[in-house]
């Protein structure tokens, strides 16, 4: 057998003086198969031996033979040559060595076999479907018979010999076709797609006439187009199977034979498969169609949920997995985790493309939005505001502050001190005062923390049922508002032209010193001490001032 398969795959002579007839390749078996039919039956049936040998020897032969028939056997040979090699169940042994634990021993012969699978979807898809060829009329012919057509009421004009005969006006479109010229449909897929049609057709005849059945009582606008879904489908194994890769790409898995790890990268025994996995990727599209209630105009979308159901499961699967539970997996994709997956894609595909140029872009507006926040509450800060002083637990009041004084804090344009000042009555609140009539002021340079305790309560969730009037006037008797601006007192004698309230024994603020500073080596042994505690009447204004004094530190 060896020797067989060493004349069948030996190179044609290139001498052009040579008077011999070709004697090599399928041409010189082919009488001999003619002669012993039963010959390719052994052969076929040696791919279930227990010898390895035996196995790989019996494949190399028939690759031989199918490469060179379809090389040199002729249009009309070559697919005679394997619809007959099909019928003796060569695809059935092959997928079985695949899928068995003894591939190490017969990889390159199955990598070649597979390789061939490719070169015959690629020729029958490169076949253009001509309706003057007598077999693609016949399937196409076959196709129609087989939707149980009704004979049209109205007669029409052959045009031939002046003679009438009956035609049905959506003869093909009843089909799902989009013309009545279903030729140039087949552009894409070519043979391939009337062979997966017409197989469909022929193996489940009855549901093919109860679908049309089902679809010829609903509105044109919302049916399925049963023969356009068979041709996308058709097209999505093609692509998922690289089936345009040439022969020297399938030559460079070669070396990667030698790791048993590679096999499930490289073997792919699904696209042996191709008929069974057409008509569940079929069922699935008829499946979606009806879920989500698609439309004519929506073809193109459920195609490409089809292309990704098929992404992820046929090419997702392993070399063991058997296309029984590939099928099932299809049937139980359902839409909502189909539609999942798609935006997960659509993301990792956005990233990919336009990733670095997103991410320049949000890092762009996250600094042009923080500057404007803190421009903005700055601003908030340099208007300044008023405050209630009534917190009862503040025991650094003086003793010039009433219970309810209100205070008056505002940032100085230089933004280097806050001025402040407690006022007796809340009369004096009707205007706001000048930076000048402000005599205290705080150094930002001495602060060194800024903490806020902010309840859930607000005044206005505490008394809501009140008029507006009388949540003016409370304020200062609700606020769970405080913020408290830490920091350390200065280390040289400050004046006493401007005082600070808030800290014992009367420091003042009028300066900052190097050892002001919180980082400073000497402030690690210093107390940190209250600063100044602001108590903002509502949660917008503790927000604006708790993010300004944070945001100049």
């Amino acid at each position: 057998m060896a020797i067989l398969g060493a004349i069948v795959a030996h190179q044609h002579p290139t001498s052009t003086h040579s008077t011999q007839p070709e004697t090599f390749g399928f041409r010189a078996l082919k009488p001999a198969i003619a002669t012993y039919p039963q010959f390719l039956e052994k052969l076929v049936s040696s791919l279930s031996a227990a010898d390895h040998a035996l196995c790989a020897n019996a494949l190399q032969l028939i690759n031989a033979l199918m490469r060179d028939a379809i090389t040199h056997g002729g249009e009309a040979e070559w697919p005679k040559f394997i619809a007959k090699l099909q019928e003796m169940g060569v695809i059935k042994a092959v997928y079985s060595l695949m899928q068995s634990q003894a591939l190490q021993d017969l990889a390159h012969p199955l990598l070649e076999f597979q390789a061939l699978t490719k070169v015959l979807l690629r020729k029958w898809r490169d076949v253009p479907v001509d309706l003057h060829k007598p077999e693609h009329r016949r399937a196409l012919k076959a196709i129609h018979l087989a939707s149980n057509p009704e004979k049209p009421s109205e007669p029409v004009e052959d045009g031939k010999d002046g003679k009438e005969r009956k035609h049905n006006p959506e003869k093909w479109r009843r089909l799902g076709f989009e013309t009545e010229s279903p030729s140039w449909e087949f552009e894409e897929t070519g043979y391939l797609g009337m062979m997966d049609l017409a197989d469909y057709v022929r193996k489940h005849e009855d549901t093919f006439q109860k679908l049309l059945l089902e679809q010829s009582v609903l509105s044109p606008r919302i049916r399925c187009p049963v023969a356009r879904a068979s041709l996308a489908v058709t097209a999505i194994l093609y692509d998922q199977f690289e089936a345009d890769r040439s022969d020297l790409d399938d030559a460079k898995s070669y070396p990667a034979l030698e790791s048993r790890s590679n096999y499930d990268k490289i073997f792919k025994p699904l696209i042996l498969q191709w008929s069974r996995l057409h008509l569940a990727g079929l069922q699935a599209f008829f499946r979606l169609w009806k879920t989500t209630g698609a439309e004519r105009e929506d073809f193109l979308k459920l195609a490409e949920l089809v292309r990704i159901l098929l992404e992820a499961v046929v090419g997702g699967a392993k070399r063991e997995k058997s296309v029984e539970e590939v099928e099932n997996e299809i049937q139980e994709y359902d839409y909502e985790r189909l539609r999942q997956l798609q935006m997960e894609l659509f993301q990792l595909t956005y990233e990919d493309t336009w990733g670095h140029h997103l991410r320049q872009v949000r890092d762009e507006l996250n600094h042009e939005a923080l500057q404007f926040m803190k421009e903005q509450r700055i601003r908030c800060l340099l208007a300044g505001a008023w405050f209630p002083n009534n917190s009862p637990n503040n025991s650094q009041k003086t003793e010039s502050q009433q219970p309810s004084s209100p205070r008056y804090v505002k940032l100085s344009p230089n933004r280097r001190f806050l001025h402040y000042s407690d006022f007796p009555t809340e009369a004096e609140q009707n205007q706001d005062p000048d930076i000048e009539s402000l005599p205290k002021k705080l150094d930002l340079s001495l602060i060194s923390s800024v903490a806020s305790n902010i309840s859930t309560k607000t005044p206005t969730s505490a008394h809501s049922s009140n008029s507006a009037s009388t949540v003016k006037n409370i304020p200062s008797q609700s606020s769970t508002t405080q913020i408290t601006i830490h920091g350390y007192l200065p280390s040289s004698p400050p004046s006493t032209s401007h005082s600070s309230a808030p800290p014992p024994h009367g420091h003042s603020r009028s300066k900052s010193t190097a050892n002001s500073n919180p980082k400073s080596p000497s402030n690690k042994h210093r107390q940190e001490v209250p600063l100044l505690v602001l108590h903002p009447s509502t949660h917008s204004q503790a927000s604006e001032w708790l993010d300004g004094l944070l945001m100049l530190l």
